[in-house]
């Protein structure tokens, strides 16, 4: 039987994106995003509903998002989902669906229209590793390589965000 997990969702920054770098080298980049549906009632009341959703950035995609976003600013993101598991002080079995990034893309959105605070302008970077997925995890990078083209190859690199 196949499977496929495969996340996109475009949001709003809840915090300023939290940037480490763990005991083996690796840069991880934890972030949380709201993602909100408005929607109509059968009574014709509007309402909006919020999710909150927990995001891990990997290597050169992590250092990035630390560098260019903060709380507020808009993102879409790409990624897969992971449920971490875990044991409390107390001894309760508790878990969590996140989402582990793959790919992300600068939104413009007048530079966080959902903030509270009015942040400064952010400069742009020329090119980011939006399309290479960057994970501890080992993958299968000759089948990556077939499936993903370079960033060069799209023609986006004349593209402002």
């Amino acid at each position: 039987m196949s499977s496929f997990n495969k996340v996109i969702l475009l949001g709003n920054l809840t915090r300023d994106p939290e940037h480490r770098v763990t005991a083996n080298g690796n840069q991880v980049c934890k972030l949380g995003i709201a993602v909100s549906e408005r929607y109509t009632t059968q009574g014709g009341e509007h309402r909006e509903e919020t999710t909150f959703v927990d995001v891990d950035a990997w290597g050169r995609q992590a250092e990035t998002i630390h560098k260019y976003f903060s709380k507020g600013r808009q993102i879409l993101i790409e990624g897969r989902l992971r449920l971490d598991e875990w044991e409390s002080p107390q001894g309760e079995r508790r878990s969590k669906l996140k989402v582990v990034l793959d790919r992300f893309s600068f939104v413009n959105d007048g530079q966080g229209s959902g903030s509270t605070t009015s942040p400064q302008p952010q400069p742009v970077p020329e090119s980011t590793s939006t399309t290479v997925q960057q994970s501890p995890q080992p993958q299968n990078t000759a089948q990556e390589t077939a499936e993903t083209p370079p960033a060069e190859a799209d023609g986006d690199d004349d593209v402002p965000f």
